[in-house]
């Protein structure tokens, strides 16, 4: 791709920038819970359909994917895949903005209004310059991201790639800790697995004023939760990142004076390794229950095995990072670190080689607000970015296959 074309890109990016933020606005303020996405879903399809292509809608519930056909090469052309979010989460809004969620205890704190908005505007940047296209381009527009068992699974099982099956794809999220103008991306293991961890703990109530007489579930629930610390921290390898995190800790029927029959506790477990993962839910089990049956209670583990490790496919990692440099400058673009979060998206990246990264959403010299917090602001200037680098990085992807 020649410098020209960036130029092009970029103007195009420009020339449509407030329609775009428009766009986003409208999202930000109309968000969807997961496998609610109803009226997303309709908002992203009429916009597809202003761009004259044909969307599919439905897909996996709310998922939408649509094809920009380019100058085909035989019978099966090329085909680079994007994807994009779009559910939002059970949070309060907070950030005060004009155009804040109107939608109460629902906002979109990670983000995904400015990725589905990004994919829309380079959707219109492809559509512009179909006829450099040397193959096709799949888009998806992914819903239920946040909750199990994830949109990119959900359109898969429905169908997705029936007709066609992409030779790549690709995907990005924002990252507040980084600030705009600048993207990160890194090669293999990338973001975690991770698996949604249920446990029951079951005593024997009474008055509190009798402990002799009771046995205590919370008493053996707060054993286990330092005891499964213990376990990440002298059972995984030094060289293995695990997360064991237990965020949720609820007594049935108890008060100051009534010790309850029993605790019901959530967490999660993340890692990067699928033998240890499964070792480890063999330990948390044997731990969980081994403590509670020394203590004269039981404990019932119910294990949600949840989304496969973000790895990285090398070829396309690179790709995206050479496509940077030429985009931005080599001063805006970072290799990043492991991340113990996780994302849906490694269900693709396990059926065609893919390349997850990260576009900057800071805006430098203003408080940082993480994601998944009421308080997320996102520097809008990002999403012009967003629009002419995920085109570009499309564009190259299918003309360096081609030579």
């Amino acid at each position: 791709m020649t410098s020209n074309t960036i130029d092009i890109i970029k103007r195009l990016a420009h020339e449509q920038r407030e329609e775009v933020i428009v766009w986003r606005r409208w999202m930000h303020q109309h968000p969807e819970l997961s496998q609610e996405e109803y009226k997303t879903m309709e908002f992203i399809a009429e916009r597809l359909r202003g761009l004259g292509l044909e969307p599919r809608t439905g897909i996996g519930g709310t998922g939408v994917m649509a094809m920009i056909h380019g100058n085909a090469h035989g019978d099966k052309p090329y085909c680079v895949a994007l994807r994009a979010d779009f559910d939002a989460l059970p949070i309060t809004e907070c950030t005060g903005l004009p155009f804040s969620s109107e939608n109460p205890g629902v906002m979109h704190a990670c983000g995904h209004d400015m990725h589905t908005t990004s994919l829309l505007g380079a959707t219109k940047i492809l559509c512009q310059l179909r006829d450099q296209m040397q193959g096709d381009i799949m888009l998806i527009f992914e819903p239920s991201e946040e909750k199990y068992p994830g949109g990119a699974r959900m359109m898969m099982d429905d169908g997705l790639f029936d007709e066609v099956m992409p030779n790549e794809i690709y995907s990005f999220h924002c990252l507040p800790e980084m600030d705009f103008g600048k993207v990160g991306m890194r090669k293999g293991r990338y973001m975690a697995s991770t698996d949604e961890l249920y446990w029951t703990v079951k005593g024997c109530g009474g008055h509190g004023a009798t402990p002799h007489r009771n046995i205590d579930p919370i008493l053996i629930a707060s054993h286990i939760v330092v005891a499964l610390q213990q376990l990440v921290s002298r059972n995984a390898a030094p060289m293995m990142p695990t997360v064991l995190t237990v965020g949720k800790i609820n007594d049935v029927g108890g008060r100051t004076n009534i010790t309850p029959d029993e605790v019901k506790m959530e967490g999660i477990i993340r890692t990067f390794d699928p033998e240890w993962r499964l070792e480890c839910h063999e330990k948390i089990r044997k731990l969980s229950s081994g403590i509670a049956e020394s203590m004269g209670g039981e404990c019932d583990l119910f294990i949600d095995y949840g989304y496969p490790p973000v790895i990285n496919d090398d070829e396309c990692t690179q790709q995206v990072h050479d496509n940077a440099c030429a985009f931005l400058g080599e001063e805006n673009v970072e290799w990043l670190d492991l991340r113990m979060t996780a994302e849906d998206f490694a269900f693709f990246g396990q059926k065609i080689p893919s390349c997850y990264y990260r576009i900057g959403i800071h805006e430098p010299g203003t408080p940082f607000s993480n994601l998944h917090r009421p308080n997320l602001i996102v520097d809008e200037r990002s999403i012009e970015l967003a629009n002419g680098f995920i085109a570009y990085n499309a564009l190259t992807a299918l003309n360096n296959r081609l030579k």
